[in-house]
């Protein structure tokens, strides 16, 4: 049995294992849990409210044995992003100062599956203010700082989330994605996350279609295996959703992972630049990387790109952006009671709702049709290959303050390039994944991104699982000694 101080280097299923073997109490998992976050996160800032008390209420309750034997996560220390689903009681802010002190009545579905599984609400994670830039640095809080190098962006908007588990404060946390939100801080931290197929997981009851599909939810985690579990958990349509994913094709996600692809997969991998023209060489090299490893694997690689590019269609993403970031914050202002006004919130924010405010039904419905042209294109590359592996960004983790500089339309552009090619997987459904493969000479990770077919998540949990085992990377999480000290942070 590890000692409590090693708890950080088990996966959520390895501790949940200690708890329903009498090697830990519940009580003593979660005290574990509260000591690091109480010791570490003020150096990298990544919980937006804690929640202790409750989570230790819930904790004392218990579950009886039988229950706990159906729950995978029984027991395990957990945090859910600031934005999307909520639990009754526990202040949610979208990362915004409009919303600071709010805290719904009820809670989500998502919620409570997360809760059904048996893992614990330590609190929120940071996310950027309702989920705008591919950077976690809210002004109402202050930044989630990359745990590799503290002057770096955790990314975004889940970077509260990818930040926590890099630092093993929680082995598993919530995250959502509408353009690259899971893998984006998944790669600049250096952990696993996967983006599932659409409307594979829930969204209600406040909502049953985010951005006309393009948002999901899931997690951020350790290990393959904990995504897999996880998305097991959750997956699945609740009542009264307006579509559903299809069935995973091998019934469980988690039993693809120990099962391996079966066969050899059919796999393309690019190395074209993105809407800003250029590619770091160290997200180049992470591509090559992976794809040699994945042919010393047995599959089969090709050197080969769709037709669409996501450069093509940034003006039509936007106007759903801009459209669903409007749609979020009058909604919110229902909820809450509270009238949206310039000072409530940052610059960008306040453009975008604005810019969705002025759109008409006929703007939004023509780029909706525009996206779904091009997604058919899209989706027919994969009728070829099983999976593309790309980058996931243009670049390493940037410096904190990259994307607060020029116009709100420059802000927003620089963030569209940053993101790379990551909305293509929105704009389809289809899933895809950031696989922490690589990392620089200076120490930063670097995610290696890959989409898969519509509907089949299993094939790449399937081939992480191959790539995981081949390059184990959990050990290259960042060790307390090379966080930064409460005194280099923002």
């Amino acid at each position: 049995m590890p000692a409590l101080g090693d708890l950080s280097k088990l996966d959520g299923l390895a501790q949940a294992e200690l708890v329903r073997d009498g090697h830990l109490t519940e009580a003593e998992l979660l005290d574990a849990a509260i000591d690091r976050i109480e010791r570490i996160d003020g150096r990298i800032g990544s919980v937006a409210v804690t929640a202790f008390e409750q989570a230790r209420a819930e904790a004392e309750r218990g579950y009886g044995e039988p229950v706990a034997a159906k729950r995978p996560f029984h027991a395990v220390p957990f945090l859910l992003k600031d934005l999307g689903p909520t639990v009754a009681g526990i202040e949610a802010t979208m990362g915004s100062r409009f919303l600071a002190g709010f805290t719904p009545g009820q809670g989500s579905e998502l919620g409570d599956r997360f809760r059904a599984a048996g893992l614990r609400v330590l609190g929120k994670a940071k996310t950027a203010e309702f989920g705008v830039l591919p950077t976690t640095e809210p002004h109402h809080q202050g930044p989630a700082v990359n745990p590799w190098d503290h002057g770096r962006s955790a990314g975004g908007s889940s970077g509260g989330s990818a930040a926590a588990v890099a630092a093993g404060l929680v082995p598993l946390a919530h995250a959502n994605d509408a353009g690259g939100s899971i893998r984006i801080p998944a790669s600049n931290c250096g952990v696993f996350g996967l983006k599932p197929t659409r409307a594979r997981t829930p969204l209600g009851p406040a909502v049953g279609d985010l951005m006309n599909g393009l948002a999901c939810e899931h997690v951020v985690s350790r290990s393959v295996r904990d995504s897999a579990a996880a998305l097991d958990a959750i997956a699945g349509p609740a009542t009264g959703d307006p579509y559903w994913a299809p069935p995973a094709p091998a019934g469980s996600f988690l039993r693809a992972v120990g099962e391996g692809p079966g066969r050899p997969l059919r796999i393309a991998f690019t190395l074209r630049p993105g809407s800003g023209g250029r590619l770091d060489p160290a997200c180049a090299d992470a591509v090559r990387e992976a794809a040699a490893l994945c042919a010393d694997l047995g599959h089969r690689v090709t050197e080969a790109a769709p037709a669409v590019a996501f450069a093509d269609l940034v003006e039509p993403f936007l106007v759903l952006w801009a459209a669903g970031v409007s749609s979020a914050i009058t909604s919110y202002a229902a909820l809450s009671g509270r009238t949206p006004e310039p000072a409530g919130f940052e610059d960008l924010t306040w453009d975008l709702y604005e810019r969705g405010r002025a759109l008409s039904g006929a703007d939004y419905l023509l780029a909706v049709s525009t996206l779904q042209r091009a997604a058919r294109g899209l989706a027919a590359f994969h009728d070829e290959y099983d999976v593309l592996l790309g980058p996931v960004t243009a670049e390493p983790a940037p410096p904190l303050g990259t994307f607060a500089t020029g116009t709100p339309r420059q802000q927003l552009l620089r963030a569209v390039d940053f993101c790379h090619e990551t909305p293509l997987a929105n704009l389809t459904g289809q899933p895809a994944m950031s696989v922490p493969l690589h990392w620089t000479a200076t120490g930063l990770p670097v995610g290696v991104h890959a989409t898969g077919r519509f509907g089949e998540e299993t094939t790449l949990f399937a081939l992480a699982a191959q790539l995981e085992q081949a390059r184990p990377w959990a050990h290259r999480l960042p060790s307390p000694e090379q966080l930064p000290s409460e005194a280099q942070t923002c």
